[in-house]
């Protein structure tokens, strides 16, 4: 049984594209229990799709870690289709074949999944279906949140206490539900900062593409941006580029970037998204089912949701980010959801 496991977890990305390209249809990797782990949980088979990289160091990283962190801590056998194009002509057909596969918990990672699993999930009644950072919710259907919004608004904050030009920058790819949330809060946190600094905005297209990346972090830092608030996947690394180039620092989001270049990092919007995903198989192995409806979790829980900030930030700077983060997890400030200002394009 573990050769199997093995054999199976070898299984290369290079494979699955060819087996998909040839018309073999989804190839499923599958993982084991852990010999560790709670016996209880042996039989219960947890399906996940990761429609990007499981390796892009970003959000989809985040989601399979939290898979992974439930096969071996929570004892559930665990199978999962990633590296596809968040395409719902894509994402029906693999969540099809993972519930067709006996997957009694379905996982798909990111609110891009939303309407694929709303039409998917009422023919499999049987079957629980779960959007990580999804907006939607059903009779065996539902979403776990973690609040990106709530850290990119200090990211906002801190963009704005820290420019020396005046000109901040946001850059994300697709216009996905958290994306859209994240780029509003982020805006907020800037204007209730400092309404005269500018902001300059893009959603690309793409979170994976490093040229393009790199393409529209030398524009807005041509247009005088000196701090950019990324919200990339694969596609982070250009963007890097070009601010180290310029000396331009940038804020990361989901992990904690300023332990990976604090050079180029003064800040990341912390967002453990993978806890969305080990959480609904958690509540599936102690309730039967994951939680009902839209399940949000922000910046109470810190190890879900925080600012973290490069050693150079100075105190006076953090004072004011802890002030708002304060007032944000005790409800008294609302972090708006809606963004109705110009967009930046190159």
């Amino acid at each position: 049984m573990v050769l199997e496991c093995v054999a199976q977890n070898l299984i290369s990305r290079r494979q699955w594209l060819a087996s998909a390209a040839g018309g073999a249809g989804l190839l499923v990797l599958g993982g084991c229990a852990s010999p560790a782990a709670q016996p209880a949980n042996k039989n219960l088979v947890v399906g996940g799709l990761f429609a990007g990289s499981r390796s892009d160091k970003g959000f989809m990283e985040a989601g399979w870690r939290g898979l992974e962190k439930a096969r071996t801590e929570l004892g559930v056998q665990t199978r999962f289709i990633d590296g596809i194009a968040p395409k719902k002509e894509l994402l029906v057909p693999a969540l099809t074949q993972l519930a067709e596969q006996g997957a009694q918990l379905v996982i798909a990672h990111g609110g891009q999944n939303n309407q694929a699993v709303a039409e998917v999930a009422p023919r499999f009644p049987g079957t629980r279906f779960v959007v990580t950072q999804g907006l939607v919710q059903g009779s065996n259907l539902s979403s776990y949140d973690v609040l990106q919004e709530e850290s990119a608004y200090l990211a906002g904050v801190l963009a704005a206490l820290t420019t020396q030009t005046g000109v901040v920058g946001h850059m994300s790819g697709i216009r996905v539900p958290p994306g859209l949330k994240g780029r509003a809060a982020y805006a907020a946190g800037v204007r209730d900062t400092n309404p005269r600094v500018k902001l300059l905005t893009n959603f690309s297209g793409d979170q994976d593409d490093n040229a393009l990346s790199y393409r529209v972090a030398q524009a807005q830092i041509a247009a005088g941006a000196d701090v950019i608030f990324t919200m990339l996947n694969a596609g982070r690394d250009g963007a890097t580029r070009a601010c180290r180039e310029k000396k331009v620092r940038q804020i990361g989001n989901v992990i904690d970037w300023t332990q990976v270049d604090a050079q180029v990092f003064v800040a990341s919007a912390w967002a453990d998204v993978g806890i969305g995903v080990f959480q609904a198989v958690k509540d599936m192995t102690v309730n039967a089912a994951p939680q009902s409806g839209i399940v949000k979790i922000g910046l109470q829980d810190p190890a879900a949701v925080r600012l973290t900030t490069a050693a150079d930030v100075p105190a006076a700077v953090r004072s004011r980010v802890e002030q708002a983060s304060r007032a944000i997890a005790s409800g008294q400030l609302k972090v708006p959801e809606a963004y109705n200002g110009p967009e930046f394009s190159i």
